[in-house]
């Protein structure tokens, strides 16, 4: 599965509970009333105003505010806001030199996990590359010498190394820190995390997740959104053209990568309306739920011609039936619309109870007026899709 940002203040929560440290930092939604989200801040202290929506170089973008006072914060905040960001966050500001900023990353591929540090830190990381290092951790690290190299004390790294793994993380960066006496500040982080934990994990959830698009959602991707949030299954959305005539409903990452991108291949591209999946054997009524929020997309698309992929690989474990009742629910709900804009359905799937649900998606498209074709594994995904395509 896709490996997604994390908010700064949910990574750098993490790293405090690490570091037995209360974070002091809060999230604020450019979506709610922002006075009211400063309300308990002291108001003799200054602040860091910062974008939290996965933007890389926001130094350099202007995107950091640095030691804002207290009665300057909305102002603040309503600037960044005025530029299209979403999610926002602030936390005490900490007076430093920047001469004490040092560097640490760990990350995680099939050779295992690394650490990467260094003795300078900062927005100008890349310019000291020669001051950076590199280990692969295992059971012969000499973790006294290591906290000596990185500057972290060795109890605190052996932690932030835990709970990396704890989290499911596979990338966590933080640059820079300052050690300032015996303490560790963390003024910077960023971490990545493997979606597909999301069931497991403790300490985060897909409602931390961002991503440094500066559109508002839509109405349809919010709901999806929320679905994901509040299901053990997974659910993606995405609106790539609102107004596109290729409308995909996909069962797997693998399925929704390889279809798009046959999409893109065959210069159809600016036809494509989303991107996205459903996963993890979804119950009949979350499939409704997803389907229904993806017809109504649909629906408003001002393209002339219109077509559904109902498609996917050959599933393990989702039952296909299932799903598959839950798109019909859907469709019925929306039919006399969708016949009044003449879409058509096109359909290639397999799994568990594949036959069943073919033949109960099929009867109902041709009861709507709105089957344009069906497919088990028989019919390659990619054909499949040129199929549909061939309609618009």
């Amino acid at each position: 599965m896709p490996r997604k940002r994390l908010a700064e203040v949910r990574a750098k929560t993490l790293l405090h509970n690490a570091a037995g440290v209360v974070y002091e930092g809060r999230s604020i939604d450019t979506g709610k009333d922002i006075v009211e989200q400063l309300q308990g801040l002291n108001a003799s202290a200054s602040y860091v105003v910062k974008v939290d929506q996965a933007v890389k170089g926001r130094y350099k973008k202007g995107l950091v505010r640095l030691d804002v006072p207290y009665d300057q914060l909305a102002t603040e905040l309503i600037l960044l806001k005025a530029q299209g960001y979403r999610w926002l966050m602030l936390e005490p500001h900490l007076a430093h030199n920047a001469a004490e900023e040092r560097y640490l990353q760990l990350s995680r591929d099939q050779y295992g996990m690394h650490i990467t540090y260094s003795s300078e830190g900062g927005v100008n990381i890349e310019q000291n590359a020669d001051s950076i290092k590199r280990e692969t951790l295992s059971d012969q690290t000499d973790w006294a010498n290591l906290a000596q190299k990185t500057g972290v004390h060795e109890s605190l790294l052996r932690k932030i190394v835990h709970i990396f793994t704890r989290e499911y993380l596979t990338f966590l960066e933080i640059n820079p820190f300052v050690r300032l006496g015996q303490t560790l500040y963390f003024l910077d982080a960023a971490a990545e995390v493997d979606d597909a934990a999301a069931y497991f994990a403790k300490g985060w959830t897909p409602a931390d997740f961002r991503t440094a698009t500066l559109r508002p959602l839509t109405t349809q991707e919010q709901a999806v959104q929320k679905l994901n949030e509040t299901s053990p299954a997974s659910f993606n959305f995405t609106v790539l053209n609102p107004n596109g005539s290729i409308f995909l409903l996909l069962s797997g990452g693998g399925a929704s990568v390889a279809v798009a991108d046959e999409v893109y291949a065959t210069k159809h591209g600016d036809r494509l309306a989303n991107y996205g999946e459903y996963s993890g054997n979804p119950t009949t009524d979350e499939t409704y739920q997803y389907t229904t929020a993806m017809l109504q997309a649909l629906l408003a698309s001002t393209a002339p011609r219109k077509v559904l992929f109902v498609g996917g690989a050959v599933a393990n474990f989702t039952d296909i039936m299932n799903t598959f009742s839950g798109i019909i629910k859907a469709i019925d709900g929306l039919s006399k619309q969708l016949k009044a804009q003449d879409v058509k359905v096109y359909v290639r799937r397999g799994g568990p109870r594949q036959q069943e649900g073919l033949a109960l998606m099929a009867e109902a498209l041709k009861t709507y007026g709105l089957f344009g074709a069906g497919h088990g594994p028989e019919m390659p995904l990619i054909a499949a899709i040129d199929e549909a395509m061939e309609a618009v």
